[in-house]
């Protein structure tokens, strides 16, 4: 494995990022793993150096920040090891259990502390950006968590970048910790990210850790799995008529290298300026395995040119 900074801050993480959507109950999702078949990959990650693992709140209506916490404690050191989980979405019907309210901040982090079985998160992002709160309450509200001690950092996901800039720009003007990460959508597929979202990053030094680097399985297509047959989000994010294009440009550089296609498409996306670390999904082991071998893998100049030609502009997907 190798190591990295997370854009310019002094935390250091593995170059692969495990996800923890998979884990956590499968009556939310039918392909979600329960708790005992979950355990071997958070072994796997460790005994393979990523020390890297990013959940959320809502992920299985909070079963996977559960898992996620007991299968760290048993494999793992908590000095050691950079836990993320995130905060927006609804985890209830009634009142005050959803958005970047001040209120729901508040309880949802030690919500998510209890569930965890931690004493601080290591980093607290925002899962979307919430249109009906003013960013200033929001931001105010992180940096009330950071100077209480229950949050080291701070980290954003999809959205407009100038959203993104004027949440910096507040937090500059206030005092306030100001977000080091954006978790966004971002792969050999869906590019629109290097329009403006990615040069800022790269300006303002916030580490990027894309989440579906494998275009929900589409840059794997030989590995069917229960999500990729259970996944209607899949098909409204990757529905341009170039997108098979891509897959087979990708196909053919793997192929010529003698490497799964996985593996070509996150060398790729870690070879892009800003990327810190892809969010890896793993419901089968060598998922993990190929993942991490991609860390070594090799692009020429050619392959590159290669793998980018056949992209075409999208619509926005993910926000």
């Amino acid at each position: 494995m190798k190591y990295t900074q997370l854009g310019r801050t002094g935390l250091t993480v593995s170059r692969i990022c495990l996800g923890c959507m998979s884990y956590g109950e499968s009556k939310w999702r039918p392909w979600i793993l329960d708790e005992a078949d979950a355990q071997p990959f958070f072994r796997r990650a460790i005994e393979l150096g990523i020390n890297f693992f990013d959940t959320a709140d809502m992920y299985s209506r909070g079963r996977s920040e559960e898992v996620t916490g007991r299968a760290l404690r048993e494999y793992g050191r908590r000095d050691e090891i950079v836990l993320a989980t995130k905060v927006f979405f609804p985890m209830g019907d009634a009142p005050n259990m959803g958005g970047l309210g001040r209120k729901h901040i508040l309880q949802a982090c030690d919500a998510s502390l209890r569930r965890l079985g931690v004493d601080t998160i290591d980093l607290y992002q925002i899962h979307r950006l919430d249109p009906k709160t003013p960013i200033e309450e929001t931001l105010a509200a992180l940096d009330h968590l950071v100077r209480q001690g229950k949050v080291r950092y701070l980290g954003a996901s999809s959205g407009p970048a100038w959203r993104i800039m004027q949440a910096l720009a507040a937090s500059d003007h206030n005092g306030w910790a100001r977000f080091v990460s954006m978790q966004n959508h971002y792969n050999l597929v869906y590019r629109e990210e290097e329009r403006e979202m990615m040069p800022l990053c790269v300006d303002q030094g916030i580490g990027v850790i894309p989440w579906s680097p494998l275009a929900r399985g589409m840059l794997a297509r030989k590995d069917t799995t229960t999500r990729t047959q259970n996944d209607p989000y899949a098909q409204m994010l990757y529905d341009h008529p170039a997108d098979n294009d891509v897959v087979t440009a990708t196909s053919r550089v793997a192929e010529r290298k003698g490497l799964p296609m996985a593996e070509v498409a996150l060398a790729w996306l870690l070879g892009r300026p800003g990327v810190t670390a892809p969010i890896i999904g793993a419901t089968k082991m060598s998922h993990l395995d190929s993942a991490v071998r991609a860390v070594d893998v090799t692009l020429d100049d050619a392959d590159v040119r290669e793998l980018e030609a056949p992209y075409q502009p999208h619509g926005v997907r993910g926000w």
